[in-house]
C-alpha cells in the first residue's frame, strides 16, 4: 500500500473520530439542554406556590363572644369560639355598607376559608389580647392570589374571569390602605390535602412518604444484604443458587405495577392488612427494592480482592469473622450506594401505591404505619388532575420538592461512595 493510500486511509480515521466525538458532544449537549428546559420549566411553574397573599384585617377580640361565662380557660374560647364569625364581621367594618347577601358573599370570598383558623392561632400566640382591637394577616382566598400574582387578567370581561368587579375595587381599596402583602407559603409545609388550593399543602403526603419509606428500609436492607451475603459469600455454586440468582435479575425488570397486583391481592386480600396504609406501601417498596439492593450488594462483594479474605483465613479466622469483620466493612460504600438509590426509586414510585389505596383524598397527618396516609407521587398525580388553576402551581411545587428530596438522596450515595470506596 503507498504512502498515498496510508494517508488517506488516516485522514478519513481521523474525520471519522472527530465525527463520532462531535456527535457525543452534541447528544450530550442535547440531554442538557433538555435536562435544564424540564428543570427551569418547573422552577418558573411552582415560584407561585411558595408565596401566598395576604390581607391584613382590623379584628375585634370581642371578650363577650369568645369568653360569654368569663371563665378565662383558653382551651374552651379556642374550641367554642365564633372565629368565622369574626372574620366576617372584621371584613364589614373595612368595608361598610355591604349589606346586600350577594355582595356580603363576594367579600367574604375575598379571604381564605381557613380565615378563621388564623384569628384562632392568634388568641393562642397572644391571650392576653382578648378584649382588645388589633390587626391580623389572613390568607386571601385562591382567586384573589392568581390576581395578584399576575395569573389572572384583571383587564377581562367580568364574566371571564373569577373575580367580579366588585371584588377588584375592595381589593383595589385594600391596596390603597396598604393591608394586601405577599408572605412565605408555610401552609405548604404545615398544612395537610384540602381541595381548596389556598389550604392545600404537602404535610401529610410529606408524613406518609417518611413513614412508608421507614417500613422500606427496615425490610429491604437487611433481608437484601443477609440475601446477597449468603449467594455471594457462603452458598455452592449450583443449579439452585444459579435459577436464584436469575429470578432475583428477572424480579429488578418487572414492571412496578405488578408489585401492587401483589400486594393488593396478598397483603390486602389474603393477610387483611389496613388499606391505604404506610404499611403495606412499605412492604411493597420493600419487594420492589430488594432486588436492587441484593445485586448492588452483591456487586459490591464480589469487588473485594481475594486477598483479604485468603490473609483473614491464614491467621485462623472463621468465615463468619472473615465476611463480618473483612468483607462486609470494606463493602459499605457499596452496599450503602445501591440501598439509597433503591430507595429514591420507591420514593418516587406510583403505580403500586395506586393498586393498594394509597390515592386516596386524606386530610388528616398520618402518626404510624397503620394510620390511612398518602405519598408525595400520589399526591403530586391527584393535584396534577384537579382543574382549579391553583393546584397547577402546587403541582410544579411538589414535583419540585420531590426532585429535591431524590437528587438530595442521590448525591449521598455518591458522597458515601467517594469517601468510603477503596482502590485496589
Amino acid at each position: 500500500m503507498t504512502n498515498k493510500k496510508i494517508s488517506a486511509l488516516t485522514k478519513k480515521r481521523y474525520s471519522s473520530e472527530k465525527r463520532f466525538k462531535a456527535y457525543c458532544i452534541a447528544a450530550l449537549a442535547l440531554a442538557m439542554a433538555i435536562l435544564f428546559t424540564l428543570l427551569s420549566s418547573i422552577t418558573l411553574n411552582s415560584l407561585p406556590a411558595f408565596t401566598q397573599t395576604h390581607i391584613t384585617t382590623d379584628v375585634y377580640l370581642d371578650k363577650n363572644l369568645l369568653d360569654p361565662n368569663n371563665t378565662n380557660d383558653l382551651e374552651a374560647i379556642l374550641r367554642e369560639g365564633p372565629w368565622r364569625s369574626l372574620a366576617k364581621s372584621s371584613l364589614r367594618e373595612m368595608v361598610p355598607g355591604v349589606n346586600d347577601r350577594k355582595e356580603k358573599r363576594e367579600l367574604y370570598g375575598l379571604v381564605s376559608v381557613i380565615a378563621g383558623d388564623s384569628i384562632k392561632y392568634y388568641v393562642k400566640e397572644n391571650p392576653n389580647d382578648i378584649g382588645k382591637k388589633v390587626q391580623i394577616n389572613i390568607p386571601s382566598s385562591d382567586d384573589i392570589d392568581l390576581l395578584t400574582k399576575g395569573l389572572i387578567d384583571r383587564n377581562l370581561p367580568e364574566e371571564n374571569r373569577t373575580v367580579s368587579n366588585l371584588q377588584l375595587k375592595w381589593l383595589d381599596q385594600f391596596i390603597y390602605e396598604k393591608r394586601v402583602s405577599k408572605r412565605f407559603a408555610w401552609k405548604l409545609f404545615n398544612h395537610g390535602d384540602s381541595r381548596e388550593a389556598e389550604v392545600a399543602g404537602l404535610k401529610g403526603a410529606i408524613a406518609g412518604t417518611l413513614l412508608t419509606m421507614f417500613v422500606t428500609l427496615i425490610i429491604s436492607f437487611p433481608i437484601g444484604v443477609m440475601t446477597a451475603v449468603y449467594l455471594e459469600e457462603i452458598a455452592p455454586k449450583n443449579r439452585m443458587t444459579d435459577f436464584i440468582e436469575v429470578n432475583i435479575n428477572n424480579l429488578a425488570a418487572v414492571p412496578s405495577i405488578v408489585f401492587g397486583l401483589l400486594g393488593l391481592a396478598v397483603f390486602i386480600g389474603y393477610f387483611g392488612m389496613p388499606r391505604s396504609a404506610p404499611l403495606v406501601g412499605g412492604i411493597v417498596l420493600a419487594l420492589m427494592t430488594l432486588p436492587v439492593i441484593i445485586i448492588a450488594t452483591r456487586a459490591s462483594l464480589a469487588s473485594i480482592p481475594p486477598s483479604i479474605r485468603e490473609a483473614a483465613y491464614g491467621v485462623g479466622a472463621s468465615q463468619l469473622q472473615v465476611i463480618n469483620h473483612h468483607v462486609l466493612p470494606l463493602a459499605i460504600p457499596g452496599i450503602l450506594t445501591g440501598t439509597i438509590i433503591g430507595i429514591a426509586r420507591a420514593a418516587g414510585e406510583t403505580a403500586p401505591l395506586l393498586m393498594i389505596g394509597m390515592m386516596a383524598f386524606i386530610v388528616d397527618t398520618p402518626h404510624k404505619i397503620t394510620d390511612k396516609a398518602t405519598v408525595m407521587p400520589a399526591q403530586i398525580y391527584m393535584w396534577a388532575n384537579n382543574p382549579e388553576r391553583s393546584f397547577e402551581s402546587l403541582t410544579s411545587a411538589a414535583i419540585l420538592i420531590l426532585l429535591i428530596i431524590l437528587i438530595t438522596m442521590n448525591a449521598l450515595a455518591i458522597y458515601l461512595r467517594k469517601k468510603y470506596e477503596r482502590k485496589w
